[in-house]
Formats: structure tokens, sequence, C-alpha cells
């Protein structure tokens, strides 16, 4: 046994090289909760008690919660490098193919996917380890890990580190497959624990969740996902609005290191603090994308009823649509308000000419229109 810590310690196995098996939360010695650490935590309880309250008093806000778990899906696979995009995923959910779309932009769909039934599932019964496996099940679907892996603990010993290095030469070696079961178990127990505020439990569990790393793969976006359903959970946000992965994907550096620090030294403050900071700037930001969505709104709302004359209550209706699903067709035009292909065409024209679609295909045939200040709001 050596280098250990607060938070655990690397025990020497018969291969030759040290896994690290993490000491049950909450951390002995105890969180010391000094000036900055506790100022940060009252920003962050205020800024998301602030987001929280801002979206409850939206006119239209199971729309705005629908956009913000898109980016928040988007996000958060592109942590992972998988270049998705809000515009995409929309598209994708929308049944509008894209030429040349790669396999891999699935894993966005497939995170909101994870997203919604766990949001679903939290109302009912509290975050536990079946709960994490069924939702791993979706992070993976369609996927070829999905054959062998998906929902399953790891059966295999793995490690973390450059490309190519063997596990002597790995930064991070996670505890072996046969401590899973005690150490989720252990995790789980934490979740029911009172004694913490809300977000420093959170923070402490997502934490825990990466060191324990239980999969093969997608651990990164199942602990992830794991702060958003433990935020609903709790009460802490009432709607899973917050998207905390911009934050990780800007500071990814400081991310992965403040998680080793934790490992190495024990640093559960370090850590917390980046947290607490992620959840101030990401509640602000959601909150003032909320402020706009619904400036943006009204916006429309009064070009379309000073500037389209006779057609004004379709063009109203068309607009409710865009702003649950920023995609649409002529077609839909014609299904939605049973005006004439030919008049449908002219309204749309209307919503062109005054900037709140435009063409998203460049194609003269099956032409999409997107609203594009919309979508921007969450890009």
């Amino acid at each position: 046994m050596n280098n250990s810590s607060r938070a655990g310690q690397y025990i020497r196995q018969p291969g030759g090289y040290s896994a690290f098996i993490p000491a049950p939360l909450p951390p002995q010695p105890a969180i010391v909760f000094d000036a900055e650490l506790q100022n940060l935590l009252t920003k962050a309880e205020r800024a998301i008690a602030v987001l929280d309250g801002a979206v409850q008093t939206l006119a239209h806000a199971d729309d705005f919660i629908a956009m913000s778990m898109r980016r928040e899906a988007v996000l958060s696979c592109q942590i992972d490098g998988v270049e998705s995009n809000v515009d995409h995923l929309v598209r994708h959910e929308a049944g509008f193919a894209i030429e040349h779309e790669p396999a891999e932009f699935d894993e966005a769909f497939n995170y909101l996917q994870a997203m919604r039934e766990g949001d679903a599932a939290v109302v009912k019964r509290p975050v536990t380890t079946s709960l994490i496996q069924q939702l791993h099940r979706l992070l993976l679907d369609g996927m070829d890990e999905q054959q062998n892996s998906a929902g399953e603990l790891r059966q295999q010993q793995t490690w973390i580190g450059r490309p190519g290095c063997s596990i002597v030469e790995a930064m991070f070696v996670p505890a072996p497959p046969r401590h899973l079961n005690d150490l989720l178990r252990l995790l789980e127990g934490f979740l029911y624990d009172e004694s913490l505020p809300v977000l420093i439990q959170v923070g402490l569990a997502h934490a825990q969740f990466e060191t324990i790393h239980p999969f093969r793969s997608k651990n990164g976006r199942t602990g992830r996902l794991l702060i958003t359903l433990l935020l609903s959970q709790k009460d802490a946000l009432q709607s899973p609005v917050l998207t905390l992965s911009s934050y990780f994907r800007e500071h990814r550096q400081a991310y992965y290191g403040h998680l080793q620090r934790i490992r190495e030294t024990g640093d559960w403050e370090g850590w917390l603090k980046f947290f607490l900071n992620g959840i101030v700037l990401s509640s602000q930001h959601a909150t003032e994308t909320a402020i706009r969505a619904m400036a943006l709104r009204e916006r429309h709302r009064e070009c379309i009823t000073d500037e389209f004359g006779r057609v004004a209550a379709n063009g109203l209706k068309v607009l409710e649509r865009l702003y649950q699903r920023p995609f649409i067709r002529v077609q839909d035009l014609v299904d939605m308000s049973g005006l004439t292909f030919q008049a449908s065409n002219n309204l749309m024209n209307k919503f062109i000419a005054h900037g709140i679609l435009s063409e998203a295909t460049g194609q003269a045939r099956n032409r999409v229109f997107r609203c594009d200040a919309y979508i921007a709001l969450f890009e």
C-alpha cells in the first residue's frame, strides 16, 4: 500500500501496478468550510435558486427546458470528443435527414433520452445503482459497446493515461472489478445522507463516481448525468436546465486536474470550490438565456402581429410550434393551419422576409427552415 490520502489509497495489485480504492464519503477529516468555500456555496445556492425561479415564471417553460436539456446533452458529449451540436440534435429529433451524418452524432441523442428518462425516474424513486446502470444502457443504445458492456459493471481492470500507455505507466488506475459493488453500495448510501448541503453532497458524489469508474466506457457522461439527476431529486432545481457541462468543457484540464488531486492529496475542498464556481457561472448563464429567450419570443410575436396582416393568427400558431421544435417545412404549415400549399408557402416567405426563419438545406425541393436566433441562444 502506498500514497494513502484522505480520499482513499493506492493498493498494490498482483500485476505489479497500484489501483486506487476510494474511502467512503463523506471525507474524513470533514470538509473544511473556510471563508472562500462558504462564500462560493452561498453564491451557488443563490444562483441556482434564481435560475429555478426564472424558469418557473416563463410562460412556456417546457420549451426552454427541452432546449436546455438538448444543450447539456450536446456539451457533455463534446467533452468526450463527439462534435455534435444543438442544431443537429433538434433536426435529428424532428426526423429531418442530415446528409453524411456521422454515426457518433447519435450519442448526443442517446444522452438526451437518458436525461429524460432519468429525470422522470427520480420523481418516483431515489438515485440508485440500478438506475445508473439503466441510464448507462441508454447512453450506449445502438453502439458497438451495447453488445457486451451496456449497463454492466466492468469485469476487467481499466486505467487512464496517455494513448498507448501500459497500466504501470497510467496516470490513474481505478479500483479492481471485485470492489465495484461495495463501492457503489457505499456511494448509494451516501446519497441518503442529509448532513451536508445539497450542492456539496452532489459535488462529492460526482467526483466519487468518476473515481470508482464502474463502467468500461462513458463514465464521464454517466457521472455528469448524475449531477443533473441529483439536483432534481434533491429539489435543488425543479427542472434540468443547468448546463454544467459547458463549464467543464471550457475548463477541461482543470476539471480533470481537480479530480486527480482528490486522489493524490485528498484535496476535496479544491474540487468543491471549482465545482461550486461552475454552478454559479452555469446558473447565471442559464438565467440570462431564459430572459433572452423570453424577450426573443416576444419580439417575434410583436413582429407577426404587426406585420403579417390577415395571416397573423396562423403565424402565431407557427411561432408556438417553432419554440417547441425550431425546424419546419411548408407541409408542416399546411398540416397545422389547413391552408393550401401555396398559401402556406406565402406564409413561410413572410417568416423569411422578417428574419424569423431561414432555409437550412440549400435545396430547391424538400426544403427545411430553421429559427436561427432561437437555436443560437443554446449553441
